[in-house]
């Protein structure tokens, strides 16, 4: 997670906690038994509901989304553009070495479609295989960690549902209430914040992860076959350049001047700043 996502995290948890201590203690918000009913309840039906082997994949994901940090496109493109100008000087078996090396297994997939001379058709069906099926994987994921979340409010209306049961039976005595309301409106909370403050926060960045790593998917397979046509480094540059943000490649926008240059294109300077109008309605002239 980048440094300014943990500190903003911390700070924005330190102001929610502190919510509960503006008008209390925070104690008067801590039940155990609360507790035991939601996290129980969500972890048996969640067991109930997937193979613990497909949570222990989900565990996974969601860790490496938050602790490994992706190349950025502007990365990617980089790399590619070594692996061209390598290519052409030394031949795609010189890839060889590259994907040994690489620690982006899509791209090792690439470069050893590469090294194997599959026909261009045939590396692009495999990398979009290998596309679709990661998608259908992660969705799958936020799948799992959305339906956790969708049972933890209703376990929590369970636990409000166990705590309202005693109070009714002894609703002459004043000390059984106290005991059973913190257990009725204890649990709707954690029900809450389990939910809203956890499993949908992770399913939400599980996606955000996942549409990135297609992005970059998507421009490794593009440069992957642009390396099989020995497409020039410079015109796959400003290929690959389109799938990067204006603010990412404004270094290598074409200046307006030279642009007038290559087009021969002559703006009249002289003019007299009450003729922008005219300007703006005939143009610039062409010599």
């Amino acid at each position: 997670m980048k440094r300014y996502n943990l500190l903003g995290l911390l700070f924005c948890t330190l102001i929610f906690f502190g919510g509960f201590l503006f008008k209390g203690n925070l104690s008067f918000y801590f039940n155990v038994a609360s507790l035991m009913i939601v996290a129980g309840g969500s972890a048996t039906a969640a067991l109930l509901s997937f193979h613990i082997s497909r949570l222990r994949i989900v565990l996974r994901v969601v860790r490496a989304s938050y602790s490994s940090r992706l190349k950025s496109e502007a990365e990617i493109v980089d790399i590619l553009i070594n692996l061209a100008i390598k290519s052409r000087a030394e031949g795609i078996l010189s890839l060889q070495q590259e994907e040994n090396e690489t620690s982006i297994l899509f791209l090792r997939r690439g470069l050893g479609c590469l090294v194997d001379n599959y026909e261009p058709q045939q590396i692009r069906d495999i990398l979009n295989t290998e596309m679709y099926f990661f998608k259908l994987r992660r969705e799958d994921s936020e799948r799992v960690l959305r339906t956790i979340a969708d049972f933890c409010p209703a376990f929590g209306i369970v636990g409000s549902v166990a705590g309202l049961i005693p109070m009714l039976a002894g609703i002459d005595d004043t000390g059984i209430i106290l005991k059973t309301v913190p257990l009725a409106l204890t649990s709707i909370l954690y029900g809450l914040i389990f939910a809203n403050f956890f499993f949908i926060p992770f399913a939400a960045n599980l996606r955000e992860r996942t549409n990135q790593e297609l992005l970059l998917q998507k421009i490794i397979m593009e440069g992957v076959l642009a390396i099989q046509s020995e497409l020039n480094p410079t015109v796959l540059r400003t290929k690959l350049l389109s799938f990067l943000t204006p603010s990412d490649r404004k270094a290598d926008l074409v200046p307006l001047a030279r642009i007038q240059e290559r087009f021969h294109i002559t703006i009249d300077d002289h003019l007299d700043p009450d003729a922008g109008d005219e300007t703006a309605r005939t143009g610039p002239k062409m010599s």
